[in-house]
C-alpha cells in the first residue's frame, strides 16, 4: 500500500480523495466537525504539491445534501460544490475549468444506486475525473462500494493521512505486548460484536461489557432486565463468554424507575426499570482497572447515549486521561464524549478513531476491503 508521501508532483493533476463527511447536521448546521477537520492534513498536502483534490463522500442516505459541509469547507478553502451528475460527459469539461489552489466537493455520492452496489461502470466513471485516487476515509472502508474499493482498480491509488493514522494505531493493538490490557466494549448490535469479544478474549487480561449489550448479558447470567432492550438469539455465545474469567459484568447499574435514575445491583432491577447506564461502583471498579492497565481499547458508550445518559461514559474517560496507559477510543459516539473531556497536552497518549463499525471491523479482522484495494 502506498503512502500519499508517494504521490509525484502533481502539476494541476486532479486527485480524487474519498473522505468521510457523513456527520451529524441540524438546521444546516453541523453538530460535529471532526470527521471532516480530519481530511485536511491529507488535502493540504495535495495541494502544496500542486494538485486539485475532489472529495468524494457521503451524508446520510440518497436525498440528503452536502450543502452545509460545502458551506463549512469554504471557511478554510476556495470550494467548489458540484451538484451536477457526475456520470455526465461534461463533468469532466466543468472540473478541468476549476481554478489551482481550489478543493472541489461532490455532492452526496449516495445519489447514485452505482455507489452501492459497487457497479464498475459507475466507479469507471468515476475514475475519468481525475488522475490518482486517496482513499483517507478510514470510516467507511468496511464498505465494498464503488468510490471505495471500484476506484482503486482504474486509478494509482494511495493511503491518506488520516487513514495511515488509524492504521497505525489499530495495528499497535493488534500488536500489542503492552499489559495490563483492558478491553471495554458498549454500545448496541451484540451480533457484530461477537468477532471482536472472541478476539480480545483471547488478546486482553480484563474484558468488560457495558451499554445496551450488556442488558443480554444480565439476562443470560438469570437476572432480570425489566424492559430493557434485550437481543435474542445469542445464549450460546454469550453463556461461553460468561464463563471467560476475564469476562466483567458491571457490579451495578442505573436504571429508570418512575422517571427517575436509580442506581441498583442487578439481582435489584425490577420488572418495570429500564436499565440505561452502568453504576457509580462500577464506574470506580473500571476506573480502578484503567489506572493500572498500560493499553486501553474502549468501542461503545457505556449507556443509553442518545437520551443523554453519558456520565458513567464521561468518568471512564477521565480515568482514561489521568492514566499512564496508551488508550485507543472508537469513534462514534464514544468518540464525541472523549473529545470533549481531552485536552491537547492530553492527545499523545489517546488516539479517537474516526471510525465505526469500521474500527470494529478492523479490530475483529486486520484489514478492511477498502485497505486491501490500495494494495
Amino acid at each position: 500500500m502506498k503512502s500519499i508521501k508517494e504521490l509525484p508532483k502533481l502539476q494541476g493533476a486532479k486527485i480524487l480523495v474519498r473522505v468521510d463527511y457523513n456527520v451529524p447536521i441540524a438546521n444546516n448546521r453541523i453538530k460535529d466537525i471532526r470527521r471532516i477537520t480530519s481530511s485536511f492534513d491529507t488535502i493540504n498536502a495535495i495541494l502544496k504539491k500542486g494538485g486539485t483534490p475532489i472529495l468524494i463522500a457521503h451524508l446520510g442516505d440518497s436525498k440528503a445534501t452536502l450543502r452545509p459541509v460545502a458551506t463549512f469547507l469554504s471557511k478554510t478553502y476556495k470550494i467548489v460544490f458540484i451538484t451536477h451528475d457526475v456520470t455526465d460527459s461534461h463533468i469532466k469539461t466543468i472540473i478541468d475549468q476549476v481554478p489551482k489552489n481550489t478543493v472541489i466537493l461532490l455532492e452526496n455520492i449516495r445519489h447514485y444506486a452505482g455507489e452501492g452496489k459497487n457497479d464498475a461502470a459507475f466507479a469507471k466513471s468515476l475514475a475519468k475525473l481525475g488522475q490518482y485516487y486517496i482513499n483517507d476515509a478510514f470510516s467507511v472502508s468496511h464498505r465494498k462500494h464503488a468510490s471505495v474499493v471500484g476506484i482503486p482498480k482504474y486509478l494509482p491509488s494511495f493511503a491518506g493521512v488520516q487513514l495511515q493514522k488509524e492504521i497505525t494505531a489499530l495495528s499497535s493493538v493488534l500488536d500489542n505486548k503492552k499489559h495490563p490490557f483492558v478491553f471495554i466494549l458498549g454500545g448496541a448490535k451484540f451480533e457484530t460484536k461477537i468477532p471482536l469479544l472472541k478476539r480480545f478474549t483471547d488478546l486482553a487480561d480484563s474484558v468488560v461489557i457495558s451499554g445496551a449489550i450488556l442488558n443480554s448479558f444480565y439476562k443470560e447470567a438469570g437476572f432480570t432486565v425489566g424492559k430493557s432492550v434485550v437481543e435474542d438469539g445469542f445464549s450460546k455465545p454469550i453463556a461461553a463468554l460468561l464463563k471467560n474469567p476475564k469476562v466483567l459484568l458491571p457490579p451495578d447499574c442505573l436504571v429508570l424507575r418512575k422517571g427517575k435514575s436509580v442506581a441498583v445491583t442487578p439481582d435489584e432491577v425490577e420488572p418495570q426499570d429500564v436499565i440505561v447506564d452502568i453504576g457509580p461502583q462500577s464506574i470506580q471498579l473500571i476506573s480502578e482497572k484503567i489506572a493500572k492497565a498500560k493499553l486501553v481499547v474502549w468501542n461503545g458508550p457505556t449507556g443509553w447515549y442518545e437520551k443523554g445518559f453519558v456520565k458513567a461514559t464521561t468518568e471512564l474517560a477521565k480515568a482514561c486521561i489521568a492514566s499512564k496507559a496508551h488508550t485507543v477510543i472508537g469513534g462514534g459516539d464514544t468518540g464525541a464524549v472523549v473529545e470533549k473531556v481531552l485536552k491537547d497536552k492530553e492527545g499523545k497518549k489517546i488516539f479517537v478513531s474516526t471510525g465505526g463499525g469500521a474500527t470494529l471491523d478492523y479490530l475483529a479482522n486486520g484489514t478492511l476491503p477498502g485497505i486491501t484495494a490500495l494494495k
